[in-house]
């Protein structure tokens, strides 16, 4: 089965193999009900069950699009991003209508990926949409405006406008504090990315200070992230053994959070280590929060890894304040692995 899922160029092999790779091997079997004409119903309940159950499929198939779009798009692959942004696009269009606000991630997501794979009239195409539905609907909140104007900034950089990068960006530091607040790391991809453009600027006050800025938000929602999980856990030690448990994040953390602050702090890190200035008290800091996102993430052997270079980095600092919480993370990461062997 095949299902045209490029917008740009001719359906050659090259595409049609992108696109089974990308997206379609995923979702055959999710095309299908969806996309075949739809059959008679005898009665008003049948009518009903048919038109939830086939709404169910479409939102399954949406997401799992967008899954892959985003899996892609994090693993530096731009362009086996596009064809199950695409599909994702078309198929939330059909569901929500051309001007729906939900669409909005979708094109800014699409213009990113298009950026990130050398096709710039396209992300100019996918952004001057994204614009567009912003526009039209007047009760748009300030993260999804934030979210415009970070997409706008990443492709003025593309450009090479940095001003005008750096114009937009700024917005969505406003916009983003002004939907989750001052210390939310919500704005810190604002200020990661203003951050990158001062550093290439050789503006290095500027730079430190936003990175600086970047990986102190990051720890302290990682910490209060941590104490989440452990209050989740001392629940379920207490509950009874036949209560019912709902599943999700026991720490209220994603996926997508965690490998975003992975990738900004991670870049943030390679700066400290190899740059002329030594930042040792933000450089365990850093590693202190990267091992609790691998430990959130259940990948024990590297959070003890960065957790055991916090604590000896943490050591030699005139300041030791750091030493305990850092501790304390080693022994929850022992305990799990005890735990699971």
């Amino acid at each position: 089965m095949r299902h045209r899922a490029w917008e740009e160029g001719p359906g050659d092999v090259s595409h049609q193999k992108t696109d089974w790779v990308s997206i379609h091997s995923q979702i055959c079997h999710l095309l299908s009900p969806v996309l075949r004409p739809q059959r008679c119903f005898h009665s008003e309940k049948d009518r009903k069950d048919g038109k939830e159950q086939l709404l169910r499929k479409q939102e399954s198939l949406i997401a799992v699009a967008l899954c892959r779009a985003q899996g892609f798009l994090w693993a530096g692959q731009p362009l086996e991003a596009i064809p199950a942004a695409l599909q994702a696009l078309r198929s939330s269009s059909r569901l929500l209508g051309p001007a729906s606000l939900r669409l909005l991630p979708l094109y800014l997501l699409l213009a990113e990926a298009s950026t990130g794979a050398g096709r710039p009239r396209q992300a100019a195409k996918y952004l001057s949409q994204a614009q567009w539905i912003v526009l039209q609907s007047p009760d748009c909140s300030a993260a999804l405006q934030s979210k415009l104007h970070r997409g706008l900034g990443l492709f003025s950089v593309a450009e090479g406008n940095l001003e005008q990068a750096l114009y937009h960006l700024a917005n969505d530091v406003y916009l983003a504090t002004a939907e989750f607040g001052l210390n939310s790391v919500e704005v810190s991809g604002g200020y990661f990315h203003m951050a990158n453009i001062f550093f290439h600027q050789n503006k290095m006050d500027a730079a430190n200070s936003l990175y600086t800025e970047v990986s102190s938000l990051w720890h302290a929602w990682l910490l209060s992230s941590l104490h989440g999980h452990q209050r989740a856990l001392q629940a379920r030690a207490e509950a009874s053994p036949f209560s019912e448990e709902e599943e999700g994040s026991e720490d209220g953390t994603t996926e997508a959070q965690r490998e975003r602050g992975a990738r900004m702090l991670g870049a943030v890190l390679e700066l400290r280590e190899q740059g002329p200035l030594q930042h040792p008290g933000e450089t365990a800091q850093i590693l202190h929060s990267l091992a609790i996102i691998h430990y959130l993430g259940q990948d024990l052997a590297k959070a003890q890894e960065l957790g055991m270079k916090a604590f000896d980095l943490a050591k030699q600092l005139p300041q030791q304040d750091s030493l305990e919480t850092i501790g304390h993370l080693l022994e929850l990461i022992n305990a799990q692995f005890s735990h699971t062997t």
